[in-house]
């Protein structure tokens, strides 16, 4: 736990010391067991052993504090360490005035000794119950019985620290948990705007660009046809808005028959024939947006790149297949083909793409069935594709 020294309206850091030390409020309070040491004090000692046994214990409580202090600020453990060390060295001499008595400090070390060491303190902890149990028998002068309660002490309190830094250490790694869950929504969510964006701008800015080259070619021959197609381009671009709004707040829907029915818009004013399904009745709804999302890359990529005559968008239950007479060639990795790969993942489906035997036309597949499109049609498609 690191001390917050700086803030905003508080430069010196002074809200943050206090802050600070109004947690060690329970620790502080947590030190009135000491008053069976002061008592050891005040019946082992006498005159100026008493003043220095009580003198001993209250820089003891200073350095726990303090130790405190340092060990949650984290970036002081030598500090820290002296404050310990000194504190060790506070209870060997307090055993001059308080005689076993003085071993309930080993307590407060004990504390310590968990909070900076956890796991690894387990033999100190020992240690430190071993010499509260044995170290007053040893010493005849004490006249010590043996007394197994400041031992037993210092392993319940002992227990009870692992405990609690136990459930310290478990919030931790939930709040961790928490802030990387979160992270990677954020991360996922940004991915899906991205991608989104792509997929929607990319086919409405295409459709828009070869609508208004269609218009202007038409405006010197056919004026009632370019004005047509420009209306087009006015109501595609109000479209690509909304469709862009959609896509931020998440609640775009695209479906494969509106797909198809752009498709067709897109094809006719590129000049491209399109061969599209009559029917979407064999289609698995739950493939609807997947098979719409395939439509709308796969021809967006024709009308760009492929320089094709003809554009044939195929249909099974679980299967879509889009195949052009076009230029060919291999596949890049762009953004559109990246995001239809990630959708098609995501729904369990998986996608294929590749160029003709003689490095003419080009195809895409998105399918559910790895055998590809149901044996009927398998014969309408090219040799070349046939199984």
């Amino acid at each position: 736990m690191r001390l917050r020294r700086w803030h905003n309206q508080d430069p010196f850091g002074l809200a943050g010391e206090q802050r600070e030390w109004r947690r060690l409020v329970f620790p502080a309070v947590f030190l009135v067991y000491l008053l069976q040491t002061a008592a050891g004090v005040l019946r082992h000692a006498d005159g100026l052993g008493v003043l220095l046994g009580m003198a001993c214990l209250l820089a003891f409580c200073g350095c726990y504090l303090l130790a405190m202090v340092a060990g949650r600020s984290g970036d002081r453990p030598v500090v820290f360490w002296r404050y310990y060390a000194a504190m060790l060295v506070l209870t060997g001499l307090e055993t001059i005035f308080a005689h076993q008595d003085a071993f309930v400090m080993l307590i407060y070390v004990s504390v310590l000794t968990v909070a900076a060491r956890y796991t690894s303190s387990i033999p100190v902890i020992l240690g430190f119950a071993a010499i509260a149990a044995f170290v007053p028998t040893w010493i005849p002068a004490w006249h010590a019985h043996a007394d197994a309660s400041t031992p037993a002490a210092i392993l319940i309190v002992s227990l009870a620290m692992f405990g609690f830094f136990a459930v310290v250490r478990s919030n931790r790694a939930l709040t961790e948990a928490q802030l990387e869950v979160a992270r990677l929504a954020t991360e996922n969510e940004r991915t899906r705007i991205a991608r989104d964006l792509h997929d929607l701008l990319g086919h409405s800015l295409t459709t828009i660009t070869v609508k208004a080259a269609l218009a202007h070619r038409l405006s010197a021959v056919d004026p009632d046809r370019a004005a047509v197609e420009i209306a087009e381009v006015e109501k595609l671009s109000r479209r690509a808005l909304t469709d862009v709004r959609a896509a931020v707040t998440g609640y775009r829907e695209v479906t494969l028959g509106n797909e198809l029915a752009a498709a067709r818009e897109v094809l006719r004013a590129a000049g491209i024939t399109a061969e599209l399904p009559g029917a979407i009745d064999s289609v698995d709804p739950r493939d609807s947006e997947l098979f719409g999302w395939v439509v709308r890359e796969g021809v967006t990529n024709v009308v760009r790149h492929s320089r094709a005559r003809s554009c044939q968008v195929r249909l099974a239950e679980r299967c879509i297949e889009i195949i052009d007479d076009g230029i060919g060639g291999q596949p890049r990795a762009g953004n559109g083909l990246t995001g239809l790969r990630e959708r098609a993942a995501a729904a369990g489906a998986r996608l294929s793409l590749g160029s003709g035997p003689d490095g003419r036309g080009w195809w895409v597949r998105v399918e559910r069935d790895p055998a590809g499109l149901v044996a009927e049609q398998a014969d309408e498609l090219p040799v070349w594709m046939q199984p």
